[in-house]
């Protein structure tokens, strides 16, 4: 078990598994193969000092061009095509998707580290999961489901359902587990209040969430626990690209930890790419060690985080922890009259209102410097619209320094999400309006 390896038996593991990942790269992945060439690596390095120090990292955007340039599925494939048997693809929303293909190796590994997320957060034999997602193309999804299966639960897929039929069907079928985003969690909170559904007689136990800020964030863990009163919060989060990557701490909540026996970690500067000292903020790059059909090496995930200054964790892992999980990411950041708004603190701002059903962020880019404004939609029954659009902009204004121009908007007109929330709406970019 990796909560019982210390940091030198961690390395050692880490080590031989980045060595099969390298030595089967080199010998039959095109994309990595010119890549490491041109960087002077032609063998796995000795040490993972030696790694770190020579071997180049990789970027969404080289992914994209390399997709773009031998599509459908780039050269980025370790063995030849019919040993493939999943496709999956990104979400899409900082950019094009990119198609990903995974042999049943591969598959079996991400599964396995699905396995881990579930034990931490207490999920075992006999529980009943319900996946409330659409179950398109997104990689989490499926490997969430088979893992809950090899898992011995009872696994209930919600995709085509409305979402009064999953709140059903979580009473009906005695749901002991509710697999989905936080947005999506509160979502289903709001039907069961509109459809009069008592969730405090509900039979979830645990909710674990993924796929955008929200648990880690106290404010939203905070509406999520109130709307659900029976169920204990669990976070975790991952990427379509790497596949599972981190499991909530079960001692401190808000922390995160990698699974490191599956991938090496790294928290470097965004402009330098050189490591910063635990209790910084810097971007996680990852190489998965078991996903070697469709590999990533020390890839840029965009992710910001910031480690724990403490090892072992108060848990008594070693794994690298994440203080307050992710924070956001590096291409999110908007600077609006030299302020750095990141998406997460907003959010921690305004999901301190529980009158607040919803909200939208508005970027307008069409003078020489972006300015932000908010939309919140109220609570059908929350007094005050507009006095609650003025407290709102004063805890903006009290927390980030910045005037943030806030308006209240009808109950039920802004949009819903199953999926990831894209609650910010970026107007005159350079490729035009998009969210």
């Amino acid at each position: 078990m990796s909560e019982s390896l210390d940091r030198a038996a961690l390395a050692g593991r880490q080590l031989a598994a980045l060595h099969r990942l390298l030595t089967a790269v080199l010998a039959g992945n095109p994309f990595y193969r010119q890549k490491l060439a041109a960087a002077g690596v032609t063998a796995p390095p000795a040490t993972l000092a030696d790694f770190f120090r020579t071997v180049p990292p990789t970027t969404k955007a080289e992914i994209v061009a390399d997709q773009r340039d031998h599509p459908p599925f780039g050269s980025n494939l370790t063995y030849p095509l019919e040993r493939y048997t999943r496709y999956s693809q990104t979400s899409g929303t900082t950019g094009r998707p990119l198609r990903w293909l995974d042999t049943p190796e591969s598959w079996e590994w991400m599964v396995a580290n699905w396995l881990v997320v579930f034990r931490a957060s207490g999920v075992g034999p006999g529980d009943r999961i319900m996946f409330a997602f659409s179950f398109g193309p997104f990689l989490g999804f499926w490997t969430s489901f088979d893992a809950g299966q090899r898992l011995g639960c009872l696994c209930i897929p919600g995709g085509g359902m409305s979402s009064a039929a999953r709140l059903a069907t979580i009473f009906e079928a005695g749901c002991t587990v509710l697999c989905c985003t936080p947005t999506y969690a509160i979502r289903l909170g709001e039907v069961a209040q509109e459809v009069g559904i008592d969730l405090a007689r509900a039979p979830v136990q645990r909710i674990l969430v993924a796929g955008e800020p929200g648990a880690a964030i106290p404010a939203t863990r905070t509406r999520l626990e109130a709307l659900w009163p029976t169920a204990t919060l669990r976070d975790h989060h991952g990427m379509t690209e790497v596949g599972p990557v981190t499991y909530e701490c079960p001692v401190r909540r808000g922390v995160l930890h990698v699974i490191e026996t599956a991938y090496i970690a790294e928290i470097n500067d965004v402009a330098t790419g050189q490591p910063v000292p635990p209790g910084e903020i810097g971007e996680l790059w990852l190489t998965p060690l078991g996903r070697i059909g469709s590999p990533l090496i020390r890839y840029r995930t965009g992710d910001l985080v910031r480690a724990a200054r403490e090892s072992p964790c108060a848990c008594g892992r070693y794994e690298l922890a994440l203080e307050g999980g992710i924070l956001g990411r590096s291409d999110d950041m908007v600077i609006v009259r030299g302020v750095n708004l990141y998406p997460a603190a907003v959010e921690a701002i305004v999901r301190q209102f529980p009158a607040v059903a919803e909200y939208r962020v508005e970027v307008d880019r069409r003078q020489a410097l972006p300015e932000v404004r908010i939309e919140i939609e109220p609570l059908a029954e929350a007094g005050d619209p507009d006095g609650l659009a003025r407290a709102v902009a004063k805890a903006l204004r009290d927390a980030l320094h910045l005037r943030v121009p806030v308006t209240a908007v009808a109950p039920g007109s802004l949009p819903r999400f199953e999926f990831k929330a894209r609650r910010w709406v970026e107007i005159g970019a350079a490729d035009g309006e998009r969210a």
